[in-house]
């Protein structure tokens, strides 16, 4: 593979102008396909196989009529201080109200709150239900402004009126000012690392045509595939943290080739091969890992699976291919201007450019304190992160509603006019379907399922039943008495389950319970119960993966316990902002509750990557010591001299990408950014570089060890890049090479 990417790298450098032209064809294309392609809607959450989706399912067969998972709105009407809203004019301007809704576009009805009853019991609050023909993706922006208009008239009128439901449901938009904060802190920090403004340049440029290809696809394929607003955001948060952090680590390395006196187009090509060669592993980590989300069965968990890997390819093709071809149009710029003097044409030694004597830097002076204390590095480590993690004990599974969702916020208004007058329960209500057809007294049995729902502990009503057509399927509507995403409306769905499974077996009828709070705790219970096989997985990969790369047994389980102590770490985090609301002013988030339910396993899929990342470009550069007769110790220090700074620079670049997006007002978002943040931050500054150096320091000689039958069954991808060219000697393990040392900064 090494090879391989070497003559990529030097046909790049060669051929810069054919190879920028392509990729800015690229970036035109995606953009102007972007910009043509109708905008994307979110949609419902659906989990094949699962109770409610049958439910569902069963819905729509039996009464086509309807749309069973189609947009829906409440508009919520309260009346003034001291009145009710049944007063003549206030009754006069709800009817007015819902009047001008009656026979409108995708319009299937809109409920008179006096006829049906809702009102509630101190005569405050009413609300209508207005349901569509159509699912909140397919509404239309003249659909959606009839209602506010609908809205406004009733506040107009004296009312205040709120909307809630599904059909006011918005993409979350990128761009704002917290991801540009975050886009740059991650410039001033390639600025810092790299020394130069061009090199830094590079970096942020390239990583930008990737993502801006990626979005632009996403946003493209929107509407043909479905793509919701989240699987674009997650392509942009990825697209930009590996992007920099790939083309990062490939120009660290094109720098000290260079200083170590190779020629422009070699430097580009060994670049590539080395460095190049870590970034293809560690993307296909990370793509794996995304693709791999599809194993669940959650068509919104695959599609942002896919969107995230996508955006992980185009990184990775950039990094092998546009990053060594601005190698060639920026020259020499790309280095520092110290090794620009040394090793300009008519230089009396133009080649091998070292670090001058002294002090050594902040990486290898920690490198040396870890070799000399790891048994109390490592401890502090483990039990810090393992402090950090105990939260994750209490971790609770959910899914978003409007009770998440800002107070500036309709929805979140109607959410909390809905809880007051009807209480929490009336914002989750049960759908329980009951299939008659093969029931042989269809209304006894359906008066049967309403009797047994209604003494279930914790159900407030149940509604009377609505028949299908052809009277072979009924629909009762229970109302809990605990809020959606409480534990207590949890249990109830199984207990009404459990209780009707005796009215099945008695009766031959099917009952089924559904509706948007059902399917939520489906698909969490889902979620639950795919999370440890997937974290198996993971981590089995994780270990053949890296077994490969470096030839040990030791050093791939270090890697996976650690990145099991980092998750832990992150998980514990989410618990505490959002579940526990420790720091949740700080952070903006103003609602705490359940964890969102993809977000473990989407967390675990992304982390673990990103994970490999940082391990690979740490220790390629130890065991490429290690291999060429440096002692175990010698070949930590070496380590921390060539990829510490350029590992600690691309963790706080993509901790800051990452902490950029919890500004949004999305709580998914929210909660991926906070997490993936959190995860990386211990990954990289305590698993990576504590953790792992001490393991090492105490392992010793044995950390490398492969028995050698294993040794000759796997495949050696040459991850070092020793075959492409000959070797340049390292000074840090041959101190014999003649070199020359000149200033050119510290590690």
């Amino acid at each position: 593979m090494a090879t391989v990417l070497y003559r990529i790298g030097r046909w790049a450098f060669r051929r810069r102008r054919l190879v920028g032209g392509l990729w800015l064809g690229a970036l035109v294309l995606a953009v102007a396909a972007a910009a043509m392609a109708p905008a994307g809607e979110e949609e419902d959450l659906s989990m094949p196989g699962t109770e409610s989706q049958q439910a569902f399912d069963l819905l729509d067969e039996r009464f086509p009529q309807s749309n069973s998972q189609g947009a829906e709105a409440r508009l919520v009407f309260r009346a003034p201080d001291g009145q009710r809203v049944t007063a003549a004019e206030h009754r006069a301007a709800v009817e007015d109200t819902l009047g001008s809704l009656d026979g409108g576009a995708q319009v299937a009805s809109a409920t008179d709150p006096y006829e049906t009853g809702a009102v509630s019991e101190d005569g405050t609050i009413a609300y209508s239900t207005v349901t569509y023909t159509v699912g909140a993706v397919d509404l239309t922006e003249p659909t959606k402004s009839a209602l506010e208009d609908a809205a406004s008239q009733a506040r107009d009128a004296g009312l205040t009126v709120e909307i809630g439901g599904s059909a006011l449901d918005a993409e979350e938009e990128p761009g704002g000012t917290t991801e540009l904060i975050g886009v740059s802190v991650a410039a001033v920090v390639l600025v810092l690392a790299l020394g130069s403004l061009v090199a830094a340049g590079l970096s942020l440029l390239t990583a930008l045509s990737g993502v801006a290809i990626a979005f632009g696809l996403v946003s493209a394929l929107a509407v043909p595939l479905g793509l919701t607003s989240t699987v674009a955001i997650l392509a942009l948060m990825l697209g930009l943290a590996v992007g920099i952090d790939y083309a990062l680590f490939v120009t660290s390395r094109f720098r000290d080739e260079s200083a170590r006196g190779s020629e422009p187009e070699e430097a580009a090509g060994r670049a590539v091969g080395t460095a190049g060669s870590a970034v293809v592993f560690a993307g296909a980590t990370v793509v794996i890992a995304l693709i791999g989300l599809g194993v669940v069965g959650i068509p919104e968990l695959t599609k942002i699976g896919m969107g995230g890997a996508g955006a992980v390819v185009l990184a990775v093709l950039v990094a092998v291919t546009l990053v060594p071809a601005l190698f060639g149009f920026f020259g020499r710029r790309v280095l520092s201007r110290a090794v620009r003097r040394a090793t300009r044409p008519g230089s009396p030694h133009p080649h091998p450019v070292l670090p001058a004597a002294g002090r050594p830097g902040i990486g290898i002076r920690w490198a040396r304190f870890v070799l000399r204390r790891p048994v109390a590095v490592l401890l502090t480590a483990v039990l810090g992160l393992g402090t950090v993690a105990l939260p994750a004990l209490s971790l609770e599974l959910g899914l978003p509603g409007d009770e998440s969702k800002s107070v500036e916020t309709t929805q979140r208004r109607a959410y909390d006019l809905l809880s007051e007058g009807f209480g929490p329960g009336f914002n989750g209500p049960l759908t329980v379907v009951v299939d008659t057809s093969q029931s042989g007294d269809p209304r006894a049995t359906t008066d049967l399922v309403a009797k047994t729902v209604r003494g279930v502990d914790g159900v407030a009503s149940v509604g009377d039943p609505v028949l299908s057509r052809d009277k072979d399927t009924a629909v009762l509507t229970a109302v809990p008495r605990s809020a959606p995403n409480s534990g207590e409306t949890k249990d109830l769905v199984h207990a009404i389950r459990g209780a009707v499974s005796g009215v099945e077996a008695g009766t031959g009828a099917g009952v089924l319970v559904t509706g948007t709070t059902a399917m939520n705790i489906d698909i969490s219970q889902a979620m639950s119960d795919a999370l440890i096989p997937y974290l198996a997985v993971v981590i089995g990969l994780a270990v053949l993966l890296l077994m490969v790369v470096f030839r040990s047994v030791l050093v791939p389980v270090k890697a996976a316990l650690g990145f099991l102590l980092s998750v832990g770490a992150a998980f514990g985090v989410l618990v505490a902002v959002f579940q526990w609301g420790w720091a949740a002013d700080l952070l903006g988030i103003e609602q705490t509750g359940p964890v969102m339910s993809l977000m473990p396993i989407l967390i675990i899929g992304i982390v673990f990557g990103l994970a490999m990342d940082y391990e690979v470009f740490l220790l390629t550069r130890m065991r490429e010591a290690y291999v060429h007769g440096a002692s175990p110790g010698e070949a930590v220090v070496s380590g921390f001299r060539h990829s510490g700074r350029v590992v600690a620079a691309a963790a706080v670049i993509m901790i800051s990408v990452f902490a950029g997006f919890v500004g949004m007002n999305s709580p998914t978002i929210q909660t991926m950014g906070v997490g993936l943040a959190a995860a990386v931050a211990f990954d990289a500054f305590v698993v990576r570089m504590a953790i792992a150096p001490a393991v090492l320091a105490l392992l010793g000689h044995r950390a490398w060890w492969l028995p050698r039958i294993v040794d000759r069954v796997l495949p050696n991808v040459d991850i070092e890049g020793e075959a492409p060219g000959r070797r340049v000697p390292d000074p840090a393990t041959e101190p014999d090479a003649a070199v020359r040392r000149l200033p050119v900064g510290r590690d």
